[in-house]
Order: structure tokens, then sequence, then C-alpha cells
């Protein structure tokens, strides 16, 4: 199974000049927990649930303060045509529930994002859903 059968399509993203209430606004309105931050469509950063509640409120940031002043600039993505099993491990290795996914090596545009969530609702491999279930076990820690 391969990543663009799985992945979310057409994923929302916000400018990396928005504030930290306007990624909260954008989180609350669709449903998200993760929002990439683009600068001349280039993905510079995320800011994810975890960044608000730790980053913003322990460092004493303001809600109008840029968003990009919290978000994690290590942007961590895999490739449409990459195979979900090495994805699921990828995830394991870098201890993260979601990933961008870039349409090719080439032009690295932003075309979706995977999550292990996806991957349960496709799944039909008992090794790969052993997996699943081992990274979920971690992520509850």
């Amino acid at each position: 199974m391969k990543v663009r059968d799985v992945m979310t399509k057409r994923p929302h993203y916000l400018d990396s000049d928005v504030t930290i209430q306007e990624v909260v606004q954008t989180m609350r309105d669709n449903n998200t927990g993760f929002e990439p931050l683009v600068n001349n469509d280039k993905v510079v950063g995320v800011v994810t649930d975890r960044d608000i509640a730790l980053r913003a409120f322990s460092e004493g940031k303001n809600p109008n303060d840029k968003a990009s002043s919290i978000a994690t600039e290590r942007v961590l993505y895999t490739f449409e045509n990459d195979d979900v099993t090495d994805v699921v491990q990828n995830m394991v290795d870098q201890q993260v529930q979601r990933l961008l996914v870039l349409n090719n090596d080439s032009n690295k545009d932003l075309t979706g994002i995977i999550t292990l969530s996806d991957i349960a609702d496709h799944c039909d491999d008992a090794d790969l859903a052993k997996k699943l279930v081992s990274a979920a076990r971690h992520y509850q820690k």
C-alpha cells in the first residue's frame, strides 16, 4: 500500500506570518491538531497542538505572537509513492504520529498529510497492524 492511497489529500496550511491565535482558531475550525506553515509555497515549519500547549504557555507567549516563534522547524515528511510499512517505521523511529506528504523528491510540493489514524483506517495487513498498535502505545506514555 502506498502513501497516496491512505493520506489526507489537499491539506490545509497557513502562511508563516500568522499569529498563534490564528493557528488555534484554524485548528478548532478544521478539527486538527497540526498546521503546516508556508513561506512562498515552501513549508518552513509546523505547529502542533502540543507546540501550543507546551511552548506557547511555558514561554509566556501572547496569542498575537507569530506562530513561527513556537513552530517546529524540523519538518518531517514522506513521499506519495513511499510504502506505508516504511512510513510507519519512520514514524516510530521519529516518535511522531503524522508526516507531511510531498509529491516527489524533485518538486517537493505539499500534497497531503498522513497520520497513524489514516493508516489504521485502511489497514488489512496483520504485521502492519501490530506496528501501528506498538506505535500507538508509545505515544500514550
